[in-house]
C-alpha cells in the first residue's frame, strides 16, 4: 500500500470522530486505531503477507523556498471580502465534472446555497463542494488537479 494512502488515513481518521479504521486491498491490510491520551495500548502482532509492488513514485511538485508556512498565511490576508468556502477534506480539487465539461462556477457566476461549485476527489470518491451562502463568485481560489489540504480555502463568494 502506497505510504502516501496511509497518510491520508491518518489524516482523516484525526479528522473524524472514528476511533479506527481498517481497509484491506488485495492481501494488504492496513489498520489504524485512535489511542486515548495518557493511554497504554499493547497490540498483538500481525503475521500477514505483504505483497509490494516496485513502481516508481510519480514526481509531485515541491513548495520551493518562497513558498511555505508564510505563503499561506499570505494567502489568507489577500482574500477578497465575503463568505470563503472551505475544503472539507484532504483530496485532489477538479473544477468540472469530467476534463471536456466546462467548469461547474466562474468568477462572477451567481451561485445559491446548495449549488455545486466544484469536486474534490478523496480515495477514488468524488464528493461535491456545495456553496453554504447565495451570492456571486467573487474569486476561484484553487485550479483543477489541484491537491488541497483539510481547510484550505476554495471559494469567496459575495
Amino acid at each position: 500500500m502506497d505510504l502516501r494512502k496511509i497518510k491520508k488515513l491518518i489524516d482523516l481518521l484525526e479528522e473524524s470522530n472514528l476511533a479506527e479504521i481498517e481497509i484491506k486491498e488485495g492481501e494488504e491490510s492496513v489498520r489504524l486505531a485512535r489511542v486515548p491520551r495518557g493511554g497504554v495500548t499493547v497490540a498483538a502482532p500481525q503475521v500477514m503477507p505483504m505483497h509490494v509492488e516496485s513502481r516508481p513514485a510519480p514526481v509531485m511538485p515541491m513548495a520551493g523556498p518562497t513558498e511555505g508556512v508564510s505563503g499561506g498565511s499570505a494567502k489568507s490576508a489577500d482574500l477578497p471580502e465575503g463568505h470563503v468556502v472551505r475544503a472539507p477534506m484532504v483530496g485532489t480539487f477538479y473544477a468540472s465534472p469530467s476534463p471536456d465539461k466546462p467548469a461547474f462556477v466562474t468568477v462572477g457566476q451567481a451561485v445559491k446555497a446548495g449549488e455545486t461549485l466544484g469536486i474534490i476527489e478523496a480515495m477514488k470518491m468524488f464528493n461535491p463542494i456545495e456553496a453554504d451562502v447565495s451570492g456571486t463568485v467573487l474569486k476561484v481560489l484553487v485550479e483543477s488537479g489541484q491537491p488541497i489540504e483539510f481547510d484550505e480555502p476554495l471559494f469567496v463568494i459575495g
